[in-house]
């Protein structure tokens, strides 16, 4: 038991955690420490303290990570070209382990033996939050209410909530679960549960649905040295300003909204709806700029390197040995992965419109259909013999079988 003990709480004011301080204190008999992580979830962040003293909260951590998280989390995923299952830009997957990180280090600095998280059983958080903290203190013990408490459902947790007088976010009649952070907006649950339900026009926090946007097109210059985007449209801005930045230009041109029925870590497949604007714009741009720069044989094991990588961050494994190594490959190969990528967005849609780089792979005066002084045509037919001598040579034995079949009437 942890009777008269310090527990730290990943608190974000939202349902769960909302509900978790007082469920603590009946259950456990413990002072709970808040901490809410803020990783750009654009609340009101006293309120939030407010509201977990409020709960019984005897102290509230707000940690500011927003440029850690875009420099040391968005960016190295983004350099690995990382999407999980073709759509998803691992918005809250990246987030997952910092705030673990931030937990483990003000449970040490309060001397706190046990952390608490507001994930579900059936999510993905639990594991990305447990396997974090275990990887950076295994000594550290982790209380997960939601497999152990006697609440089954978010309507079980509005009616306890209603029932200690604790102010929460949603209703039953509006009953999303939303993740917010400054790389993207989730949404999941409620009528998103049926895949056949279109999503509503209003559930949308920063981008604007296409069919409201305007009917002009609109072109964005995204600057990158060594794979990392440092200017917009030929300002310098700092990580966080840079991808607010990307945030409102994609925003109002209806870029980023994905909807996706994805395979969970614990086995079972959900739907989310995510808007990731800056995201959009950064990995497409960034995508272009290395089809410039990069040689065949490294972008195809790249690909597959960024498939691994995706898993990687989804699960949870952040701080593992493998994501540490390919971080070692990823870098090496953005050394030359510099340069400008000019896109234009035009109704939700991201069109490319340039690229250009002083490490260019491109060569017109090899590339050229006009007359040219450094590829000499006729050289391609002895490298065409060569590249299909094994077809050829198959094709022959092929026939001869044929020819001797036939000589001795098989």
């Amino acid at each position: 038991m942890l009777k008269g003990e310090k527990v730290v709480l990943a608190y974000s004011g939202g349902l769960d955690t909302s509900v978790i301080i007082p469920w603590l204190k009946e259950n456990y008999e413990c002072e709970i420490i808040a901490v809410c992580v803020d990783v750009g979830q654009r609340e009101d962040l006293r309120y939030i303290k407010d509201k977990a003293l409020a709960s019984g909260a005897s102290k509230v951590y707000i940690e500011d990570v927003k440029e850690e998280f875009v420099k040391d989390y968005i960016f190295p995923t983004l350099k690995a070209g990382a999407i999980y299952e073709g759509k998803y830009l691992l918005g809250t997957s990246m987030a997952r382990p910092l705030i673990a990180k931030k937990l483990v280090e003000i449970a040490h600095k309060e001397g706190a033996k046990a952390i608490a998280h507001g994930a579900t059983g059936k999510g993905n958080d639990q594991v990305r939050f447990e396997v974090s903290i275990r990887a950076l203190d295994p000594s550290i013990k982790i209380i997960a209410p939601w497999r152990i408490w006697e609440l089954k459902s978010r309507e079980d947790e509005i009616e306890y909530a209603k029932k200690k007088g604790i102010p929460i976010p949603v209703t039953k009649e509006k009953i999303y679960s939303v993740d917010s952070n400054l790389w993207h907006v989730s949404h999941e649950g409620g009528d998103l549960e049926d895949p056949w339900n279109e999503p509503k026009s209003d559930i949308y926090d920063i981008v604007t649905p296409p069919e409201k946007v305007s009917d002009k097109p609109e072109y964005v210059y995204i600057e990158f040295e060594k794979g990392i985007p440092v200017k917009v449209n030929g300002k310098t801005l700092s990580p966080v300003k840079l991808i607010e930045e990307l945030n409102e230009i994609g925003g109002r041109n209806g870029v980023g909204i994905v909807d996706l029925v994805e395979n969970r870590l614990v086995g079972m497949k959900s739907r989310g709806v995510y808007e990731t604007p800056a995201g959009t714009l950064l990995y497409i741009a960034h995508r272009e700029l290395e089809y410039l720069v990069l040689d065949k044989e490294t972008t195809r094991f790249k690909d597959l390197v960024a498939q691994k990588y995706a898993d990687l961050v989804y699960n949870g494994l952040w701080f593992s040995p493998l994501k540490t190594a390919l971080d070692a490959f990823i870098d090496e190969t953005q050394k030359n992965v510099t340069g400008v990528v000019r896109l234009k967005l035009y109704k939700g849609n991201v069109i490319n419109a340039g690229a250009k780089s002083p490490y260019s792979l491109y060569n017109e005066e090899f590339a050229t259909f006009g007359k040219d002084e450094v590829y000499n045509q006729k050289d391609a037919e002895g490298f065409i013999n060569l590249f299909g001598l094994s077809l050829k040579i198959g094709a022959l034995m092929e026939m001869g079988r044929k020819d001797m079949d036939e000589a001795v009437g098989r």
